[in-house]
């Protein structure tokens, strides 16, 4: 009867990622010491690892545009989020934060349960699909675990499962930034020798060798920045990066627009989405809990009516900073930051006057792109990108300018088939009009810094950037100059968010909650 609940768990996740959220902790950790005895028994455990990515404290919910990750690039104007981590009014008994905090921990605890048994020799199962299941426990166990350091820096280790819920059995002491990195280093590393490479698996929503190397690139960035500052790990991100690339399983979809429009209708396009979180469905049926709110939060606002348009919140408006970084002909512009807005009874697409940018929303994930009717006012099937190819060719290339204290003509032609892309432009023809060349090291570093905002804003990522380049403060305080006075709520909204903000922010303070069941813990500095 224990496995049959448990497995139906496991499967449940699968199919209602929702209702993770719903399980007591202990209801997962007790468990038989010979859980996992079959190939199917494996599986269901691996996808139960994975909706974690898709829980509502994480990616199928508050990382979008809730949590202030979109830092100078953009800002949150939904009202029910104001005084919270939405704008920077934080605190350590932040709901938000301690559902990220916690949900990271299921996850890992459910890897580790997995790694536990997938060596079982008794379990009937291809050696290939082995590795790749084990692979795949390693490279979740290892994001999981970045995702906590890059936010709370040291966080307790636990490599092997809980398998009780009593109190002394949960206190461990953080482990240091460098010590967790450590262990993220050595699970992707680990797993990517595992992993079936992309061309195989042939879907962006499972971890596959291009995953592995692309976020092993990203951690070593991060590791050779602050607070680290271990700089020989630039030469290791270039050196994942060009993994990724010399593999010649990706390249740049043509069109930046059909990148987003593909995440929207879940077409999965392996060549630019390496690894995505996936959500399905309209809310309806058996797809009752398995979509997310990709678009519902970070879309173009729009009210709940019978339209086909679709019912968006509008939790993310842009900055005037990343307005003005896109040049003329950056058709990359009006794709992210929306050139228009709805109005009206019934309501009419409007396009926006010569007010300030601050009023523009986040035009990446449009409802607008979703095919699937009815569209739904509590969930989406869109996709969220967690590793695109555009970014890897961006790390490879800083990777390349920061180890060797300056570009080489390879990073020069990598970041500069980005910067066509998103002019339209051949990717692989040179073009005078849009390429930079011959530039020094500071010049490169300056346009790597302004082009990873132009084409990767509003993914989550701009935070932990400017956190690592030592920027945070400075451009947090920048943007609020530029924040124009008046009362309309957005401006409210705006001018709440970067005048909250603090240089302590560059991590979250660890949940007084945990710090109660954990007496071990101890609370980062400033908090």
């Amino acid at each position: 009867m224990k496995y049959k609940l448990l497995l139906l768990l496991a499967l449940g996740t699968a199919f209602s990622c929702n209702k993770v959220l719903d399980v007591k902790p202990e209801e997962y950790i007790i468990l038989a010491d010979d859980y996992y005895k079959t190939e199917e028994q494996l599986n269901a455990a691996l996808r139960g690892t994975y909706a974690v990515l898709a829980d509502g404290t994480l990616y199928g919910s508050n990382m979008l545009g809730r949590m202030g990750l979109e830092a100078d690039e953009g800002y949150e104007s939904y009202s029910s989020d104001l005084n919270s981590v939405g704008d920077y009014t934080v605190f350590a008994i932040d709901s938000k934060i301690l559902g990220y905090y916690r949900s990271l921990y299921r996850g890992i605890n459910r890897a580790n349960l997995l790694l536990e048994s997938v060596d079982d020799a008794t379990i009937a199962i291809d050696a290939a699909e082995r590795n790749h299941i084990k692979g795949q426990a390693l490279f979740l166990r290892g994001y999981y675990y970045f995702m906590l350091a890059n936010k709370f820096g040291g966080v307790p280790v636990q490599l092997k499962a809980t398998r009780s819920a009593k109190t002394e059995d949960l206190q461990i002491p953080r482990s240091s930034l460098k010590e967790v990195y450590e262990v993220v280093l050595s699970d992707l590393a680990t797993a990517a020798n595992l992993l079936k490479p992309i061309n195989e698996v042939a879907s962006g929503s499972i971890a596959s060798k291009s995953a592995a190397w692309g976020i092993l690139a990203r951690v070593c960035l991060y590791m050779a920045g602050q607070p680290l500052n271990e700089t020989a790990r630039y030469a290791e991100a270039a050196t994942w990066a060009k993994k990724v690339i010399d593999a010649n399983w990706h390249e740049l979809n043509p069109s930046y627009e059909q990148v987003f429009v593909n995440l929207a209708t879940d077409k999965f396009d392996t060549k630019e989405s390496i690894f995505e979180v996936d959500f399905w469905g309209n809310g309806t049926g058996i797809y009752t809990n398995t979509g997310g709110m990709v678009g519902r939060n970070n879309g173009i606002a729009y009210p709940l009516d019978e339209s086909n348009i679709g019912y968006s919140i509008g939790a993310i408006r842009s900055t005037a900073w990343l307005y003005n970084t896109y040049q003329n002909g950056d058709l990359r512009r009006d794709w992210a930051i929306a050139p228009y807005y709805f109005t009206g009874t019934p309501r009419v697409k409007t396009f926006w006057g010569t007010g300030t940018p601050f009023q523009r929303y986040c035009g990446k994930f449009r409802r607008e792109s979703e095919t699937l009717l009815p569209k739904s006012a509590t969930s989406t099937p869109q996709n969220f990108p967690i590793l695109r190819y555009a970014d890897v060719l961006l790390m490879y290339a800083e990777g390349i300018n920061e180890s060797l204290t300056g570009p080489t003509p390879e990073a020069e032609e990598l970041m500069n088939q980005v910067r066509r892309r998103g002019f339209g432009a051949a990717v692989t023809t040179p073009n005078a009009t849009v390429d930079v060349n011959g530039l020094s090291y500071d010049d490169f570093k300056a346009e790597i810094k302004d082009e990873r905002a132009r084409e990767l804003c509003f993914e989550a990522l701009r935070k932990n950037d400017i956190v690592r380049w030592g920027d945070f403060y400075s451009n947090m305080r920048f943007t609020l100059g530029e924040v124009p006075a008046g009362t309309s709520s957005y401006l409210v909204s705006a001018l709440a968010y970067y005048t909250n903000v603090r240089p302590r922010d560059v991590v979250w303070p660890i949940p007084a909650y945990e710090i109660g069941v954990n007496r071990k813990l101890t609370q980062n500095v400033g908090w």
